[in-house]
């Protein structure tokens, strides 16, 4: 039960970063093309990743298990994931140049009904009602798209919901590929940033001089999202994935979109009409209805199977 509350709070914090990394990352685009902010969002990270692997090797020293070496199974599941977070990330950040930063928090928290759909376990189908929240997230996606009138969503909308999808299909992939290993996940979360920066390395390098002479403000919301939003959000995000289904984890950033709205619109003086309004209220508790559905379903134990009567029944066909 404690082990259960300190990943529930861990969970909270890590939420509330990434609901406050939306109106960073829309400010930082402001100042800095999306793939250099992306690039610098990532080298960052992997310095402070490598960081505090050594640190730690320093400081408990090479025998004791938790500082052990690197597995094979971190290197190359860390590549994996790295190409997978960094296609996240690039949608998102795109997406969120082009839409508020309260939209793309509301529309980002579709991953809480998708990753269910992706994470199946055995051959237990979701009930019907809990496909039916994930209507409620959609019709919530609409008005949020559409809250200046129905017209053809917004790029930005596109960017964040294709986000969405593919953040579920990661948080599924890091729940599958880490079950039953001995996976580090500051050595796994620094395998990812490292393939990140290889990544974004290229497009940046026309811009370094831009980079190198931002303003203080500019770097330290690049710091901000390295340090907060990425290295403590991912090691935080696999370790609790590894205590707890990749389902409950999603399920539990279920706060991500209010804190992304109440940002952006204290701080960002952001403002949103009736219908997004509705379309908020629609999404939040669209995820949470979906989020209890998924967390009754998992803990009920499943049916047993009938037992059928071994004696020869006649059929037409001859079969049993």
């Amino acid at each position: 039960m404690q082990l259960a509350r300190r990943t529930d709070a861990v969970l909270l914090l890590v939420a509330l970063a990434w609901g406050s990394s939306y109106l960073a990352a829309k400010t930082a685009t402001a100042a800095l093309p999306v793939l250099t902010v992306l690039f610098a969002r990532y080298a960052i990270s992997a310095l402070a990743c490598g960081a505090l692997v050594v640190s730690r090797r320093r400081t408990h020293g090479p025998s004791r298990h938790r500082t052990r070496g690197w597995t094979r199974d971190e290197v190359r599941l860390g590549a994996l994931l790295g190409v997978t977070q960094a296609a996240v990330l690039i949608l998102e950040t795109y997406g969120v140049a082009h839409t508020s930063a309260a939209n793309a928090g509301l529309i980002i928290s579709l991953t809480i009904v998708l990753t269910p759909l992706l994470d199946r376990t055995g051959d237990r189908r979701l009930p019907w009602t809990f496909f039916l929240a994930a209507g409620v997230c959609v019709l919530a996606v609409g008005l949020l798209t559409s809250s200046t009138g129905f017209h053809a969503p917004r790029l930005g909308d596109v960017l964040v919901l294709a986000a969405a999808v593919v953040r579920a299909g990661h948080v599924a992939l890091v729940g599958r590929l880490t079950a039953g290993r001995a996976v580090d996940p500051l050595h796994l979360t620094t395998a990812q940033t490292v393939v990140g920066s290889a990544l974004f390395l290229a497009p940046a390098a026309a811009h370094t001089s831009v980079l190198v002479h931002s303003t203080a403000a500019t770097w330290l919301q690049l710091v901000y999202l390295a340090l907060f939003c990425s290295v403590f959000a991912f090691v935080a995000q696999t370790w609790a994935v590894q205590g707890t289904s990749a389902s409950r984890a999603s399920l539990l950033l279920g706060t991500e979109p209010i804190w992304a709205v109440a940002i952006g619109i204290t701080l960002g003086g952001e403002r949103l009409t009736w219908w997004a309004t509705l379309g908020a209220v629609l999404m939040i508790a669209g995820t949470y209805w979906g989020q209890s559905i998924e967390r009754t379903h998992r803990a009920t134990p499943p049916a047993a199977p009938a037992v059928r009567d071994q004696r020869p029944l006649m059929t037409p066909t001859g079969s049993p």
